[in-house]
């Protein structure tokens, strides 16, 4: 499957918020339509958050959750991936609460701390719709994303029970150290999976060449033959980033969780936008978009 490529879906995230576009996902309903609607574009695989349907603050909840999972597999059988780094500030019991619950294929675990910093949307917002919205993302500006090695530890053997794979989310090139760290340790099989998230302020820029550069390490550090990889690219490097992703034979996600446009100045209306966008691009040079089932093998799942 040299040619293939896994589309990921990230349908809603914890880092836009409800004023930035009246088109981010924030009820059950309309994260399971999303979702279901970014597979049927191309999308094997969708990385899942959720909301408070009441005013779209990210939450934990287990039993939101639950039903957008449930409403998900009902559906369509595409893979599904759950957070587990649920929004800053929360604490690591609100963040692995779903996963017992929803029993994912798929989950991310956050490969080291990072100062996940998004307080400069505070700066683009004069009017927000919630009032939780700006205290929310200015406190990025002071507290971490921390992710110590007994927190990963837990992570993974929490996953390891429910057999679900982690999804090793990589801000910088550091973290490739801690992911070789449990691999020796004894308690992660390879091949892992993961996934290069470039373009946060406070992580690794995104960049061709940081990209190639994160490849090489891991190539050293883990083993080629130890891990598939994807990248994901927020804002206006998507595409871009994206595409060089499949050339280098790494997969890609996509999604408003990591990107709010279509083009510039032009919002994307769904996350099925943002995927069958990528697909074409994907198609222009011979790269076929993998199906959930052919995804389940190139991912090593199950």
């Amino acid at each position: 499957m040299a040619k293939k490529v896994v589309l990921t879906a990230a349908i809603t995230g914890a880092v836009h918020i409800p004023s930035m576009s009246p088109y981010l996902p924030i009820t059950p309903q309309q994260i399971i339509d999303e979702a279901v609607a970014a597979h049927e574009a191309g999308a094997a695989v969708v990385h899942l958050h959720t909301r408070n349907p009441e005013n779209g603050q990210p939450t934990g909840d287990p039993g939101l959750m639950k039903e957008v999972v449930d409403g998900i597999r009902e559906r369509c059988d595409v893979i599904i991936g759950c957070t587990t780094g649920g929004a800053i500030g929360m604490t690591n019991e609100e963040r692995l609460a779903a996963l017992p619950v929803a029993k994912p294929e798929l989950a991310s675990c956050n490969a080291g701390s990072v100062n996940f910093c998004f307080s400069g949307i505070a700066d683009k917002i004069k009017e927000p719709m919630y009032d939780w919205e700006i205290p929310f993302v200015q406190n990025t500006y002071q507290v971490p994303f921390a992710n110590t090695f007994k927190d990963i530890e837990e992570y993974i053997l929490l996953m390891n029970k429910y057999g679900t794979k982690p999804e090793f989310e990589v801000y910088d090139v550091g973290m490739l150290s801690n992911i070789q760290y449990f691999i020796k340790k004894g308690i992660l099989k390879t091949p892992v999976y993961i996934q290069f998230v470039i373009g946060v302020m406070g992580g690794i820029p995104a960049s061709v060449n940081n990209l190639n550069f994160l490849k090489r390490t891991a190539d050293e550090v883990i083993g080629a033959e130890n891990y598939v990889w994807s990248c994901a690219a927020t804002g206006k490097s998507e595409f871009e980033i994206g595409a060089v992703s499949a050339i280098l034979g790494g997969n890609i996600r996509v999604g408003l969780e990591d990107n709010l446009y279509l083009e510039k100045g032009v919002l994307a209306k769904s996350n099925a936008e943002l995927v069958a966008k990528m697909a074409r691009i994907c198609g222009e040079f011979g790269k076929e978009i993998a199906t959930s089932e052919e995804a389940r093998q190139m991912l090593y799942l199950g």
